[in-house]
This record gives C-alpha cells, structure tokens and sequence, in this order.
C-alpha cells in the first residue's frame, strides 16, 4: 500500500465558500471518498484542524501506527489536511491521529464527516460510500403540497431502539422496520414519523442526543444504505419522515468533535458560552464561520442524501439565551448588554434560509420552551424561520388540568381555555413526546386520575381535545395504546397490553383520530389560524364544558366540537350554533368500541332559539368524560 499521494476535491472556491461559513455542503468535499484516481481504487480524506502540526490517518490497513500515512496541509490557510491513500477501500477503519502545536498535545479522533462508524462502543469511522437506489420519487415530486403547513400533520415519535425488541431483546434492524413500522404507521392513520436521533451517538443513555457521528446514521440498527431502505419505503407509503437534529450541543468523548485539533475547535472556547452544565456536554462556537459551514452542511445533508421531509431541532432555548440554566455571575451579557445569543440567533436565522430556499416542501420544528417571540415566522420579518413550534405550554397546562380530580376542575377551566390566547402567535405542534413519560413523571395513562374506567376515559378525552385543537400533534410511541409504565429506553414497549380491551379501545380511537384530521379540512386548512377557530361557549365551568366550532375554507365542512370533562353525563345540552340544517354525530370517544359506555346522539334537530348568541341552537348529548363531534 502506497503512502498519500497530493490530490484535492476542493476548488478555491469551496475553500473560500468555507472560510466565509457559506459553504453548504461540505459532506462532498470533507471526510472520506472511496475513488479512483489515476487507475488506483483507495480513498481521498480531508479534514479540518487548523491546530496541527502534523495529521496521520490510522486504522486497519497500518494498523493503526502514527505516520504511515501522513495527510498534506494546505497551502491556503484553511486548515484542512487532506490527501489519496491507494488501496483503502470500503469498510476500513480508520482515525485521525492529530498531532497540535498547542503544547504538543496528540488526540485521536473519529471522523467529524464519516458516513458510517463502527458499533458503539468502538468508535473507529467505516470509510463507505452510502450508494442507495431511491425509489421514492412520486412522493419527492408532490411533497410540496403534502407537507405543507395547511395539511394534516399528525406526527408519531419513536425511539427505535425501544418501539420493539426480537425475542431476545436485540434491537429490530432498518430493514425490520422498513416492514413493521412502514405497516404499522399506516394502519394507524399517522401522516408522519419522527425519529429520535439516528445519528451515532456512544452513550445509550443518552437517547441519542449525545451524538458524535453528525453523518452517520447509527450502526446499531444496520448499514447507511439500510436507514434509506427504511426512509424510501415510508415515503412509498405516504408518510413523511422527520429527524430529530442536534446542533444545540456534543458529548466531550475523546474520539469526538471536543478538543478536536487540541484546540477548542468546534466549541467555544469560553467556558461561560461553551459548556452546558445541564448535560455536561460542550457547545457549539457558533460564532465561527467553519463551525456554521459544518452544522448547516449536516442539516442539508439527511434533506439531500436521506430524503428527509423535516428536522426537529432539539434544545433551541438553550441556544437562545447566554444565561440558559446558568447562575449569575456565570455568564456573560451581549454586547447590548441582554441575555439573547446574537451569533446564535443569527445561525439559527441563517439555517432556515437555507434550507427553506434548497429543499422544496421541508419544514423545520422548533422544539422551544420559552416565550422567545417569531420563532416560526420568516426571517424577512425578524423572525427564526421555523416552521412550527411546539407548544410547550399547552402540554403543560394541560396535563396540569387532567391531573386533577374532575370535581375540582370546575375552578381550574381557566388551564384550558389560557391556551387559546396565544395559540396563533406560532404556528404551534402540539406535544405529548418522551419527555413526558419519564423520570418519575408516569405513563399519560397514570397521570389520570380516577378508577381504570375513568382513567381510559380521561386518556380517550385528552386525546379528543388534542386532535381537535389548533394546531399540528404529536404522539410519543407507546402513547397510542396507553402504555401503562413509563418508558424505558432498554425495552420494547408493552405491547401485550392489547390483549386487554381498553387498551386495544385506546389504540382504536387514535387510529379513528387520525382518519378524523386527515379527513377533515376543517381541522387542518386553517389549524394556524385564529379564522380556523371559534369558541360556542368556553365559560361553562360549573359542568367544567368547553364547546367550539373549527372551520376550513368551506363552510359546509364546519365542525362543531363538544368536551365533557367530568364524570357525569350532560343530557339535553344546548348549544348555539351558527346555522339551521341537521347535525351529525362524525366521532365518540364514548363508542363501546373504545371502551366508552356507547351514549350516542342521533336525529339532532336544530331549533330556532337564540343560545350563546346564535339565532339557532340544538340539545345534545356530552358522554361522561368524553369529546363529541358534530358535522
């Protein structure tokens, strides 16, 4: 095997493109490239440390000795190493052993642009080239109007190495999945799937939003190739594919992007701005214009290279605010002497111009729990450039309200209907994800109060109220069947709990959710705005009744929604409406087929008595702790 021969897959335009942190695709320029060159197969690397004196890429085929193969810096001041190594192919290991001239200090480090990595918890990089035949153009060529922000959005979250375990408790592959999830998503009627991290990541533990492999999807679950398969054939079933992305922060593992060149490289080198004590893990110098080139070159890479249809940015509070989780004294004011992270706020703002302007019929997701004002408004305007954000506050509140005994919610109505005042400020995804389900906080099912009866009631009654409020949902795996513990991270989820008939009723009135929003443009036309939504009565809170009309851009599709939030059934309750005609009963959570006690309203006549502040009006009938809508 011959030592580095001098070869570039960067123009000086690219390297000018980098230095200015406006090169957007540096996956095809950096990391390694099984190629040809001169008639030799073997493998170009480059990569960025500016800090070295020396780069030597070690691994299997040198067996793993410093020097054999030493990569040329360039002459450009750019601080990228780079070089041809004939005779590595496909699937050798390898690092890069940097050599700095801070102090003399040596580090070995994976590969910040490597494809594919070895099986946690070795951590050397795979050279491999992701080759993938795609078959899913027809939903590539009309994602435009399927994506977009006035269709349905109801959105299923998994861990996948926990959704479902073999018989010996190994993890299902991609190519598993690409079978049981694809037919499972569908069954239930979900229009889309959001992955916790797939990129590597070492630390089980961590979920994945530890990552130290920002281009290579997982290995545990199999190939690159494989998580394509998987991503193809949802897309060949309709179903979108969200990621969830990490630029808010990495791990300080010592083959990762920390102290990469023995220096403070792709973290800011003040601790104040540059360490995350929550998660003691490092943040991003966000203010560096390579670091930006990196994290928007990855985020446009699982758009371009995986097809992916959305990305769910993790922790963007923590990126907003200097003073994030941080006691006074250790942070540090902007230069207008505030808490906002300007360089921050600004890649952020920089990202979704990106992105929006390259890939047709994205969206990007902020998952933001502050009040930060325009997070999912355009940045011509002075906003973040998100497309939706979840509504943190929502899910509090509510969960807040469902915790309580239905006898004290009489004076806790307020809970419900706050949400209400802000909801078309953003363009708000309504969750109930991981996060709610762990760490002592229980199953949504146990977070009921109550006897089981009442308690698969309030479960089915929440779902109900979610799904016909404004805005997009999002449902944690496990959730859709009333898992009864909380989630763990090393199991599969119960899925023997459908043997039992409230669980298997809980699972049948989500999948019935989701063809009720798909299939109704009055839930979702206008679910941003305050036109899709009127309240009939929301000051009822001595029989704790909400009761409010969502509308599309067609009146006929109107629909008129009624929620019930204690026990006790509401027989001839009148409710004003805006127009004469029959009223249809369209969904139930009280059907005997979800496990409800089956009351039902037929042969509704409206009436020409003035109520709520309607000419017309009809009596109906609200089930015990149960949502009805009428059409």
């Amino acid at each position: 095997m011959g030592n580095v021969i001098p070869y570039s897959l960067l123009s000086d335009f690219d390297i000018n493109l980098f230095k200015a942190g406006k090169h957007y695709r540096l996956y095809n320029h950096l990391g390694s490239h099984p190629m040809k060159y001169k008639g030799k197969k073997g493998t170009y690397f480059a990569v960025w440390a500016p800090s070295a004196k020396s780069v030597s890429v070690i691994g299997d085929f040198n067996y793993w000795v410093e020097g054999e193969h030493q990569l040329n810096v360039r002459w450009d001041e750019s601080g990228i190493w780079e070089g041809f190594i004939p005779g590595v192919e496909q699937g050798a290991l390898y690092k890069y052993k940097i050599h700095s001239n801070n102090n003399d200090i040596k580090t070995e480090k994976a590969d910040p642009f490597a494809r594919f990595c070895q099986h946690p918890p070795n951590t050397a990089s795979v050279v491999w080239d992701n080759a993938y035949k795609w078959k899913d153009k027809n939903w590539m060529d009309t994602r435009e109007t399927k994506n977009s922000l006035d269709k349905p959005y109801s959105v299923y979250e998994i861990h996948l190495g926990s959704w479902k375990r073999t018989k010996d408790n190994e993890f299902m592959s991609y190519v598993d999945l690409a079978e049981d999830l694809v037919k499972y998503l569908k069954e239930m009627n979900f229009t889309h799937v959001e992955f916790m991290p797939i990129m590597e990541y070492p630390y089980d533990p961590s979920w994945g939003y530890q990552l130290t492999g920002y281009f290579a999807p997982t290995s545990r679950f199999g190939k690159p190739e494989d998580f394509k398969l998987l991503v193809d054939k949802l897309h060949q079933n309709d179903i979108g594919v969200i990621l969830d992305w990490v630029p808010s922060h990495f791990p300080e593992d010592a083959h990762g992007l920390g102290f990469f060149d023995g220096s403070s490289l792709y973290e800011n080198p003040d601790r104040r701005r540059g360490y995350h004590p929550d998660w003691k893990s490092l943040i991003f110098n966000y203010g560096r214009n390579e670091v930006r080139a990196f994290l928007i070159s990855n985020a446009n890479f699982w758009l371009d290279q995986f097809h992916a249809d959305g990305l769910r940015v993790d922790a963007v509070a923590s990126m907003l605010y200097l003073d994030y989780s941080r006691e006074e004294g250790e942070w540090e004011p902007n230069i207008y002497g505030n808490n906002e992270n300007l360089e921050a706020i600004s890649f952020i703002r920089e990202l979704n111009q990106e992105v929006y302007s390259s890939f047709k019929g994205i969206q990007t997701i902020a998952e933001e729990s502050t009040s930060f004002s325009m997070v999912s408004k355009p940045v011509s305007i002075g906003g973040l450039g998100f497309g939706m954000k979840w509504m943190m506050g929502w899910m509090h509140d509510t969960l807040e309200y469902f915790k309580k005994e239905p006898i004290y919610r009489t004076h806790h109505q307020n809970d419900l209907t706050f949400s209400m005042t802000y909801a078309f400020t953003e363009n708000f995804m309504l969750p109930f994800s991981h996060d709610e389900v762990v760490y002592g906080k229980q199953s949504l099912l146990y977070k009921m109060p109550g006897d089981e009866w009442q308690r698969f009631a309030n479960l089915r009654l929440l779902y109900g109220y979610m799904f016909t409020h404004p805005g997009t949902n999002l449902i944690f795996m496990g959730g859709e069947f009333g898992q009864s513990s909380e989630w763990n991270f090393q199991q599969s989820l119960d899925w023997h709990l459908l043997q039992y008939d409230y669980h298997a009723g809980i699972q049948e009135l989500v999948k019935d959710l989701n063809k009720l929003y798909r299939s109704s443009p009055a839930l979702y036309e206008k679910q941003f705005s305050p036109e899709g939504f009127q309240w009939i009565d929301y000051g009822d809170s001595e029989n704790s009744v909400l009761t409010f009309i969502r509308r599309g851009h067609e009146p006929k599709n109107d629909l008129i929604v009624a929620c019930n939030f204690t026990p006790v059934i509401r027989e001839g309750y009148r409710i004003g409406i805006p127009k004469k005609g029959t009223l249809k009963e369209v969904f139930n959570s009280d059907a005997k087929k979800y496990g409800g006690s089956g009351s039902k309203n037929t042969g509704l006549k409206v009436s020409k008595t003035v109520w709520h502040g309607h000419k017309t009006s009809v009596e109906i009938t609200i089930p015990p702790l149960g949502v009805v809508v009428f059409q």
